[in-house]
Formats: C-alpha cells, structure tokens, sequence
C-alpha cells in the first residue's frame, strides 16, 4: 500500500511528532503536532492552533481531543497543498 500504511493507525503512527489537520464534528478545525493516540483515536496534540479559513484564530497549546469528536485526521502538510 501507499507509503507503508496498511491500516488505518498506521497512519497516525507515521504522523506522530509531526503536524496533523484535525476536523472535529463542531465545524472547528485544529492543526498541532501529534503526541499520542490510543485505539479510540483519543489524540493528544502539541502547539494546537485553531484555524478558521486556512488562517489561525487562536492558539491552544497542549491539547487533549476525544476521538468520538472527530471527524478527520490528515497530514497537514497534505491539507495544504489544495
């Protein structure tokens, strides 16, 4: 498969210490480095910001979302490149 990732947590494993674009099911968008994670898809972000059309509207810090409020995870440095 495409760039190791054979399943689904496989990619939050290659994405671990890196920036992720988090779309959470309240229409706010997050974008920090991810941390940690656990099966739930429970994520713990660093230097989160909120960002609200592609520009930052505050920033978080360190950041602990549960994985039912999630709608979509991506690399986001992929995000950006639309």
């Amino acid at each position: 498969m495409a760039n190791g990732i054979e399943r689904p947590l496989d990619l939050l494993n290659n994405s671990r210490g890196k920036e992720i674009l988090v779309q959470l099911k309240n229409d706010k968008q997050l974008v920090g480095t991810l941390l940690a994670f656990d099966i739930h898809i429970n994520i713990v972000l660093d230097n989160t910001k909120e960002v609200v059309g592609g520009e930052v509207k505050r920033s978080i810090g360190l950041t602990f979302l549960r994985g039912d409020t999630i709608i979509f995870i991506s690399p986001a440095s992929s995000a950006r490149k639309e």
